[in-house]
C-alpha cells in the first residue's frame, strides 16, 4: 500500500513510501531536505522490515529541533501501521 507523510519541524516537506503485506518497506522518497542524505536513508531500508526501521529512526534529532527527517519518516511509518 501507497503512503504520504507531511513531516513537522523539519525541512523536508513530502515524503512517500509504500508498505507491502510483508510489512516492508519500498520506493521512499523524500522531497526538500538534504537531498543526497534523503535518498541514502531510501536505499537502506528498501526492503527492510517496516516496525524495525521505525524503531531505529525514532529520536534522531536535527539540530537541537527535537526531531529530524529520519525521526519524522519513523512517524509516518507508525501511522501508516496502525
Amino acid at each position: 500500500m501507497d503512503y504520504e507523510y507531511r513531516p513537522k519541524g523539519v525541512c523536508s516537506v513530502d515524503v512517500k513510501f509504500s508498505i507491502d503485506d510483508e510489512g516492508k518497506l519500498h520506493n521512499v522518497a523524500f522531497v526538500g531536505g538534504c537531498n543526497g542524505n534523503l535518498k541514502a536513508i531510501g536505499k537502506l531500508v528498501e526492503g527492510k522490515d517496516a516496525h524495525e526501521v521505525a524503531e531505529i529512526l525514532k529520536g534522531n534529532d536535527c539540530q537541537g529541533r527535537g526531531t529530524s527527517c529520519a525521526d519524522q519518516f519513523s512517524k509516518a511509518i507508525e501511522s501508516a501501521l496502525s
